[in-house]
């Protein structure tokens, strides 16, 4: 599997992060993959989906999906 370089890019914090830090994800977005890391720990590692796959667990997990 290749590196991705995410130096630059602009992460997202999940709208269900509350202004305790709570437990929560970040998001990169607009690029051809989807990077997810820990909000707590921004240094650490990161998980990377495809955009199907992510697309996909997102329908899954909003209430009703």
């Amino acid at each position: 599997m290749r590196a991705v370089d995410l130096s630059t890019v602009t992460w997202r914090k999940s709208s269900y992060s509350n202004e305790d830090g709570g437990e929560c994800l970040e998001v990169a977005d607009n690029l051809p993959l989807v990077p997810v890391r820990d909000s707590k720990v921004p240094d650490g590692p990161v998980l990377v989906f495809g955009v199907g796959a992510w697309a996909s667990f997102v329908d899954g997990v909003k209430p009703g999906g």
